[in-house]
């Protein structure tokens, strides 16, 4: 069996330190254990579509490769972007186990509701939780997908007109689908999570906590992780450019 005291390495893989700080404050509210929050080196500064994902992988998968090979002890990664971006690479990389907020905050909102509704930043990005609801299994629970329409760097602001417009967004949600609990869908949202519930008189799932809960627990059960087929330890070559020193050996 593990420790007591497991550590879960939350990794924004977004470049804003002002995010990860809110993001580091709600996984440290549910932690058993320790938090170490890293922040990517190299990308955009929030996820917003397709191309922010990808050029967001490389520095994500970064902090995996460089924690691994540090021998830093952690439980558990968590990647903190409701589109999980490189959550399969990290997986092959990581000697421990790795979820994104989206498949934690889905898996969490199935246990406590009977259908949810997620609440996501921008409309351009709901194709990408549609995606993920199906990779997941999730989408006969999902009631409906929404966006409140701000952008991810707007929930790094204290201003109350952010939290108004997502709440308003969350009525509007449970109204239109007759759904149970919201999941919002976007990490910079989960300091407002039980805020929301509060007002809403609904279970409201933030991934983030989600994500912490989850690992802590699977930490606590001592089971490693499977290195074989598609999570095998990623075959060693060489690797040119900003990205040569992660070559050779991940672990």
């Amino acid at each position: 069996m593990t420790s007591t005291t497991p550590t879960i390495c939350v990794i924004n893989p977004n470049t804003s330190t002002a995010m990860s700080e809110g993001v580091a404050a709600s996984a440290r509210r549910v932690a058993r254990g320790e938090i170490l929050m890293l922040t990517s080196r190299h990308g955009p500064a929030g996820l917003e579509g397709h191309f922010d994902e990808a050029i967001a992988v490389p520095g994500m998968l970064e902090h995996v490769v460089e924690t691994e090979r540090s021998y830093t002890r952690v439980d558990g990664y968590l990647i903190a972007c409701f589109g999980d971006p490189g959550l399969a690479a990290a997986r092959e990389v990581a000697s421990v186990p790795v979820m994104g907020v989206a498949e934690a905050g889905m898996q969490v909102a199935t246990m406590v509701a009977r259908r949810f509704s997620i609440v996501t930043t921008l409309a351009r990005t709901l194709p990408i939780a549609e995606r993920l609801l199906h990779e997941y299994g999730k989408r006969e629970q999902c009631a409906g997908l929404h966006a409140c329409e701000l952008p991810v760097a707007a929930f790094e602001s204290d201003d109350d007109s952010v939290y108004e417009t997502l709440l308003a967004a969350c009525r509007d949600a449970l109204q239109a689908d007759d759904s149970d609990a919201i999941l919002l869908g976007c990490a910079g949202m989960s300091e407002l999570a039980e805020r929301l519930g509060e007002a809403l008189g609904v279970p409201v799932i933030d991934g983030v906590t989600a994500g912490v809960a989850l690992l802590e627990a699977v930490s606590a059960t001592g089971y490693p992780v499977s290195k074989h087929n598609d999570r095998a330890t990623p075959i060693a070559k060489p690797i040119r450019g900003a990205f040569e020193h992660l070559s050779g050996s991940h672990s």
